[in-house]
């Protein structure tokens, strides 16, 4: 049990415990100290992530995975959390608890690393606890507001199911097969294991539990509301970064189990299918530009498990998976640091002439809703060019058509907010946060279209990238 192994996430506790400890004694004035604590700590995390490149092995008695899949994912856990805590300061400068946010933020990314490392079933609900128990928080950080309330519950009263689900499904798997363990598990399947019905409950109900955190049917209906009433750094990080872990974690069940003994692809891909229509049938009704954000994620994530539904199938799949994971973070994060910089205006009409008074603003969102659609040359286009080519590769043709069906109608409820933001009457006066969530902006819109020039240096190193166990 190396506990080198874990120094990344250490980093990230002992990150956290600080910010805690500075925000209970600082003075008021000095809370925003803390988003530096967390920033540190992060960058220090970072750094030991990136010494692990190149591992490939289960650690700590088999419970904990160290391959590409894991270490990249973390990664990009850890660069979100930062952007995101670039967006608080100015959104939390008059909350008495403004230190405490950033130390619940870290323990939810936290809980995302844990998801996208965890080599063990337990673990795994351990690492789903922890980042469903600070989400709600974040999502119901402002009580006072009833929108945000509101969020908080529904996100509480869905995860409550989802994870009663999750244990559900574990207790069952390991009753039937006596371990918990990805390895051990991964030998019972190679040597022989007897398919049962029951089995494939258990798995199923797992694979349920963990899309509650991927924010997929048929437990998605909290995202909407967290997108519109959390604050909107949080709703930024908690429409991205529980998103990635799940991912990793869904990804490595699927690629546990051989599709002789329990084919589960069927599944994912009615779950994909279902997923993205639903996502963005909803969002072209929207009038709430935070609420229309919510419901593509929920469609994003439909496209995210069509990846995961020939992982095994198609040898690009994790490469695919890997690539719109990152694609979508980007789009994401810059769509939410627009939002943000505008202080948080969530109404259509709001963004009414907004190209007028700014620019800049507007030419970000802009680029950002391009690159969820997949559009070049944002970095989105080749995240769905690979997840299109992998699908079809695995032989679910219906599944990328379905998809590329689905991304054209995306296009009408982007375009929506796109023509009213250059073509309405410009309003009077346009309120913005504060200098560090203009930068964030900038750093958005750099990343979408640098993200794409970037792209084939990413694609190398995602190709090389390995998914234990193997």
């Amino acid at each position: 049990m190396p506990i080198g192994d874990l120094t990344p996430e250490i980093a990230i506790i002992v990150a956290a415990v600080l910010a805690l400890l500075f925000a209970t004694f600082a003075p008021r004035r000095w809370q925003a100290g803390a988003a530096l604590i967390a920033l540190s700590g992060i960058a220090v995390a970072a750094v030991l992530l990136v010494n692990q490149i190149g591992t490939t092995r289960f650690t700590f008695s088999g419970t904990w995975a160290l391959d590409g899949a894991s270490i990249w994912a973390r990664l990009m856990i850890l660069i979100a959390t930062a952007f995101c805590i670039l967006l608080a300061p100015g959104w939390f400068r008059t909350d008495p608890r403004h230190g405490e946010y950033y130390t619940i933020l870290l323990l939810s990314a936290l809980g995302a690393m844990t998801m996208a490392g965890a080599g063990d079933l337990l673990e795994l609900v351990i690492a789903v606890l922890l980042s469903s128990v600070t989400g709600y928080t974040l999502a119901a950080w402002h009580r006072d507001w009833a929108l945000s309330v509101e969020a908080g519950m529904k996100y509480f009263l869905m995860g409550a199911l989802a994870n009663a689900l999750l244990v559900t499904g574990v207790t069952l798997v390991l009753g039937l097969l006596g371990t918990s363990s990805y390895g051990d598990l991964s030998r019972l399947f190679a040597g022989g294991v007897d398919a049962s019905p029951l089995l494939f409950a258990g798995f199923a109900l797992i694979l349920i539990g963990v899309t509650f955190k991927l924010g997929a049917v048929p437990v998605h209906a909290w995202l909407p509301d967290v997108a519109e009433g959390a604050p909107a750094p949080a709703a930024a990080f908690l429409t991205v970064v529980p998103k990635i872990g799940a991912a990793i974690a869904m990804a490595r069940l699927v690629h546990l189990i051989p599709p002789e003994v329990l084919d589960l692809r069927p599944l994912i891909a009615v779950l994909a299918a279902a997923t993205m229509t639903l996502g963005n049938l909803a969002a072209l009704w929207q009038d709430d530009v935070r609420r229309l954000i919510g419901w593509s994620s929920v469609a994003q994530a439909g496209y995210l498990l069509m990846a995961i539904t020939v992982l095994g199938v198609s040898p690009d799949a994790l490469t695919a998976l890997l690539t719109f994971g990152a694609s979508y973070a980007i789009g994401n994060l810059a769509a939410f640091a627009v939002v943000t910089h505008l202080r948080g205006r969530t109404a259509l009409a709001d963004y009414a002439g907004m190209a007028r008074r700014q620019p800049i603003a507007a030419a970000a969102l802009v680029l950002a809703f391009l690159s969820l659609v997949g559009i070049p040359p944002t970095v989105g286009f080749l995240g769905k060019l690979m997840l299109f080519l992998t699908t079809i590769q695995g032989g679910y043709l219906w599944l990328a058509a379905l998809a590329a069906a689905n991304t054209a109608a995306s296009l009408f409820y982007y375009a929506k907010v796109m023509g009213i933001m250059y073509f309405a009457a410009p309003p009077e006066e346009v309120q913005l946060l504060d200098r560090p969530s203009g930068v964030a902006v900038w750093i958005g819109m750099i990343a979408v279209i640098g993200g794409a020039i970037m792209a084939g240096t990413a694609l190398d190193v995602f190709q090389l990238s390995t998914l234990l166990p193997l």
